[in-house]
Parts: structure tokens; sequence; C-alpha cells
């Protein structure tokens, strides 16, 4: 089994990995930063988010978009900060979280459906595309807490992990962002996918925080490898120069305070010999 190494800890619970232009970038949620990382371990602040950063993506034009949790907005970094390119909160009905962004620039958001952290009963919720424009619509419902997305290389099938669901969705993707023909891609039984990343075999990495693993599947639901991590996964992302690097972004819990109390959040990382592939 492999064995993963430190890269930064000290965290308060990272989110969303992401390799961009070089440079491996993230969101510390709890800490409202977003940061980015050498292969070194030194890190940089780009932006502090106040309503709590999750899903990263970039706009064809090169500008980061950050997912502002609670306030359920879609933020870009202009030159001048942070502006609300949409507004999510009438169709999102709680907290926004991950998101993919396509070769157009359509954004995908996911959220909780629920307060999570109030224990409410899981219920079913909505994923919301954002237009270059920042006009926002429902593209799917009836989804449990869709999570960590990636996009083919082809750019025709969005998969989605709805965490409560315990599956990975698919969908076939449309010139103006609707989605079509849902089914399962993979079944993962007890497991909860939370961030997840393609690699050239179309086979997909998924964080499993309540599994303490890593696993690689393959459509249908085989497990092809699994990583044990020392607390609990949250998200991955293929990503260096080659694109060999598996990120792992772990913490001890998810909990808000917990996670600004003990800081125990932390980037891990490995090598593997399969390649990224697709978006993000």
């Amino acid at each position: 089994m492999r064995t993963l190494k430190v890269l930064i800890d000290g965290l308060a619970f990272p989110e969303g990995p992401r390799w961009h232009d070089g440079k491996f970038i993230f969101s510390d949620m709890h800490a409202h930063q977003v940061i980015a990382v050498d292969m070194a371990g030194k890190r940089e602040v780009i932006c502090e988010v106040p309503n709590r950063p999750s899903g990263l993506g970039w706009s064809p034009d090169g500008r980061m978009l950050v997912v502002s949790m609670t306030d359920r907005k879609l933020m870009r970094l202009d030159r001048d900060g942070l502006k609300t390119l949409a507004d999510m909160s009438k169709l999102a009905p709680f907290d926004c979280n991950d998101m993919v962004v396509d070769a157009r620039g359509n954004a995908y958001v996911g959220n909780f459906g629920f307060d999570l952290h109030k224990n409410e009963t899981p219920r079913t919720t909505t994923l919301v595309m954002i237009a270059p424009d920042g006009v926002a619509r429902v593209v799917a419902d009836d989804m449990m807490f869709p999570n960590g997305m990636v996009i083919t290389p082809d750019g025709k099938t969005l998969i989605v992990g709805e965490s409560f669901g315990q599956r990975l969705t698919a969908f076939d993707t449309s010139a103006d962002g609707s989605l079509t023909n849902r089914r399962v891609w993979a079944q993962l039984d007890s497991r909860v996918p939370d961030g997840i990343c393609l690699d050239a075999e179309n086979a997909i990495w998924v964080a499993c925080p309540t599994a303490s693993e890593v696993i690689r599947v393959k459509q249908g639901g085989e497990v092809l490898e699994r990583i044990k991590v020392e607390t609990d996964a949250f998200a991955c992302m293929l990503g260096g120069i080659d694109g060999r690097t598996l990120f792992v972004a772990t913490a001890p819990a998810s909990d808000p305070e917990k996670c600004r109390a003990t800081r125990g959040g932390r980037i891990e990382t490995t090598q593997v010999e399969v390649p990224h592939a697709g978006l993000p």
C-alpha cells in the first residue's frame, strides 16, 4: 500500500484542491482563506473569503472562481479583489460547497441541502449551474449532498459524488450546460464520497472521510486501490509537473470550531502511475 508524506500541516480544514498553472491551490475552509503552495511547502494566501471558501475553478480568461459557502455565492477574483458573479441563495437551500468549471466557463456548484453540523436529517437538494455571464439555474435536483465533481476530457460527461447517496452519478452535458441521461457511474456501498479527481484511465480517485481512506474506482464500482490516511480524507487532486502527484486534503474533523481550535489539517502527497485527466 502507498504511503503519504506531509507537504504542509497546521491547516484548519483543507478542501477544494486544484493544480493550476504549475501551482497547488486549495481552500482552507474554516480559516476563510484560499492558499497556494509549492512543492517545497512554501505557502501564499491568495485571498480571504469571509463566508468560507470551498470549490475553486477558473474562467476561460484565467480569473479564479471561488464558492462562498454560507452566503451561497460564486465569487470571481478580479484585480481589485473578490466580486460576486452569482447569488445562488434562492436555488441552493443550504451552504454551497464543491464546484467544477467546464471549458466554456460554466460552473457547476453543489450544496449541502441541510445543516450537517447540527445533525439535521439528510434531504435531497439541487445542483446549480452558473453561466459565464452570471446567470444561475438548477440543472439537476433530487441530489443527495452533491459534492466533488469531474468532467471527462471530451467535455461530454459530468460525474458527481453524492455523499449521502454513497455513489458517483454521471450526466451527459449539453452545449448550454444542461444535464441529461442521469445514471449511476459507481455505487460505493458504505463509502461516502467527498472530493474526487479523474485519471487518464477513466478511473476516479475518491476521498472517503468516514473510512479514513482514498480509493481508486473504475466505472461500475470496482475498487482498484486504496490508500489509508491517519485522520480523515476529505478531498484529492492529481497534479504536479507530470500529473502523477496525488494530493490528499486530510483533517481529524470537519466541525468548524474544532478545526480552528486543533489546526490538524494537512496536505499530504504520494506518487501514482496514471496521470490526471479532465477537469478540474
